[in-house]
């Protein structure tokens, strides 16, 4: 659940408590235009194609854009190993609240997906808009976890990690018994989605990672009446041809032209 890379200049940092670096780019446009904020994938950073490409949109039109890595991603501090869900939603917040202002729409990557959904839902007042790329709210424990041989969870659960292949990364992706514990504490698609802003979707039916019925369920789990769903037939998880950074781009200008939440 990555994106491909490119090339970025060097980060910013937002230290927080602990310790912790957080690397950004920010982009400051204009007071009039609503900004926007990239979450990337699970075990993805700000430098994929969609967050630099979306960024290249936002500054041509002077839309201000917030682009950073997760603790033990990218640029930032810490192993990717310690992170779980709720460190990463963390992360979202504390970027937020430090380095944006005023009304935001949401764009969510895979597993920024669900990180959007969870920032959305700490601070309603100032998300006027979200909008998802084959977004992955409780993949730990819908999409991950079901999909794992018996002795690979055994595994975890004996011996707290385990190491997985992956077609993203050559290392594979090192999975722990927290990340599926405190995965569960941050699921969200078992009750109604409290969201008072639209949300668009972008969904690919060839994904491999993320099935398209999972982009409507969580359509349907959402609580607001404007959640449109675009499906691609034949698209893959990451979605960063052309036709698709224009179809995302298309989908923040609408969100943005709407000033309430």
């Amino acid at each position: 659940m990555t994106d491909e890379l490119a090339e970025a200049p060097p980060p910013r940092i937002l230290q927080r408590d602990g310790g912790v670096s957080i690397a950004y780019q920010r982009f400051e446009g204009k007071r009039d235009l609503p900004g926007v904020m990239f979450l990337s994938g699970f075990n993805s950073d700000m430098t994929g194609t969609k967050a630099v490409a979306l960024e290249r949109f936002c500054i041509a039109r002077g839309q201000s854009f917030l682009r950073f890595d997760y603790q033990g991603h990218g640029q930032s501090s810490g192993r990717f190993e310690d992170g779980t869900i709720g460190q990463w939603r963390n992360d979202a917040v504390a970027v937020f609240d430090a380095l944006t202002a005023g009304p935001q729409v949401l764009v969510g990557s895979s597993m920024g997906g669900w990180l959007a959904l969870l920032l959305a839902l700490a601070r309603p007042d100032r998300i006027i808009g979200l909008a998802c790329v084959a977004p992955a709210p409780d993949f730990t424990q819908a999409l991950m976890w079901p999909r794992l041989p018996e002795a690979v969870r055994a595994e975890i659960m004996n011996t707290g990690v385990t190491r997985l292949a992956s077609a993203y990364d050559p290392a594979g992706y090192l999975l722990t018994r927290a990340l599926f514990e405190d995965g569960k504490r941050h699921c969200l698609l078992d009750a109604p989605i409290a969201l008072g802003c639209p949300v668009r979707i972008l969904q690919g039916t060839a994904d491999p990672d993320v099935p398209w019925q999972h982009a409507i369920r969580l359509a349907e789990a959402i609580s607001h009446d404007d959640v449109a769903v675009t499906l691609v037939k034949n698209g893959d998880h990451r979605l960063s041809d052309d036709a698709n950074l224009a179809r995302l781009d298309a989908m923040v200008r609408e969100l943005s032209k709407r000033d309430e939440p």
